[in-house]
């Protein structure tokens, strides 16, 4: 087994101990992504998602895979009135690849103006 530590210098992972992503073999987890400064404060949940998605897809090509190797998301949401705007995007990345995807609503994320967060696993084929 081959283990393999994503970092992309995002403010949490440091001091709480975690890595955007980590690759075992042919397997990349991509811990839950939010959108980083500037878009956040004052940006709507569209914004946001695409943010995280960017993050996401550099997290994967960091680890060797592409999104066409993604097998599945998770998608949290602090509002479902945002549920539209945030499957539009995730749909601008994933539309052609169209993994299993969950979304579901959550009380809060670690920063109350965020409004998305999103996971990826991927398996490089």
């Amino acid at each position: 087994m081959t283990r393999r530590n994503i970092s992309s210098g995002g403010p949490y992972e440091a001091p709480y101990g975690y890595s955007r992503a980590v690759r075992i073999d042919d397997r990349v987890e991509v811990a839950g992504t939010c959108a980083q400064p500037p878009n956040v404060e004052g940006c709507d949940a569209g914004t946001q998602a695409r943010d995280a998605l960017r993050i996401i897809v550099e997290a994967l090509t960091d680890a060797g895979a592409s999104v066409s190797d993604v097998i599945r998301t998770r998608i949290y949401v602090t509002d479902l009135a945002d549920t539209e705007a945030v499957l539009t995007a995730h749909g601008e990345v994933f539309g052609e690849v169209r993994p299993a995807a969950t979304l579901v609503q959550v009380a809060g994320l670690i920063d109350p103006a965020l409004k998305v967060e999103i996971e990826a696993t991927a398996v490089i084929a």
